[in-house]
């Protein structure tokens, strides 16, 4: 199977601005797993949306798949009871 690439909207920067360093590093290692399987066990799809919820610790990771050109993005980042406002 060959690699997706991960991009990320602009805005996730400033969503990684309120994480601690710590997190944002184990953050960007889960996102980084997704380059090789972009559904990993655990993932689930949001309902009436064409993206993404992954889990990692106390943070949430919304992304969406683009399978015909083989990439990811990443559209939020957040704690978990932020994520959806």
């Amino acid at each position: 199977m060959a690699g997706y690439r991960v991009f990320f909207k602009s805005s996730v920067e400033k969503d990684f601005s309120a994480i601690p360093k710590k997190d944002v590093k184990r953050i960007l290692d889960r996102i980084k797993t997704l380059e090789n399987n972009p559904r990993p066990i655990g993932c689930e799809k949001l309902t009436g949306q064409e993206k993404y919820r992954l889990r990692q610790g106390q943070y949430r990771i919304v992304y969406s798949i683009q399978d015909e050109e083989l990439t990811v993005w990443v559209v939020k980042v957040g704690h978990r009871k932020d994520i959806y406002r």
